[in-house]
């Protein structure tokens, strides 16, 4: 039963690590960058929005009209979208 266990720490301990490691003549491709989407912030910010006024009225006690306050971050959200998907769009580099 000891030759069993020597056998598998001499191995670990010749290698120097318990498997291969990136450098190992191994190609590993470096991940895709991919830019952030202006649809995931906005939503993200609708988000935190709805829920900072959930937690200050109930916090404070003070009284929003449900509607008007839907109504403004809709139209808010609405346009960061117009917005972020124009600057998108311009900034874009157009290849000829």
């Amino acid at each position: 039963m000891s030759d069993y266990r020597e056998s598998n720490f001499s191995d670990a301990e010749s290698t120097g690590s318990y498997g291969q490691s990136p450098s190992d003549g191994v190609y590993v491709p470096e991940p895709e960058h991919r830019p952030l989407r202006v649809g995931t912030i906005v939503w993200g910010l609708v988000l935190a929005v709805v829920g900072g006024l959930i937690l200050t009225v109930h916090l404070t006690g003070i009284r929003l009209d449900a509607g008007m306050v839907l109504l403004g971050i809709l139209l808010g959200a609405g346009a960061a979208l117009v917005i972020g998907g124009l600057i998108a769009v311009l900034g874009r580099k157009r290849n000829p």
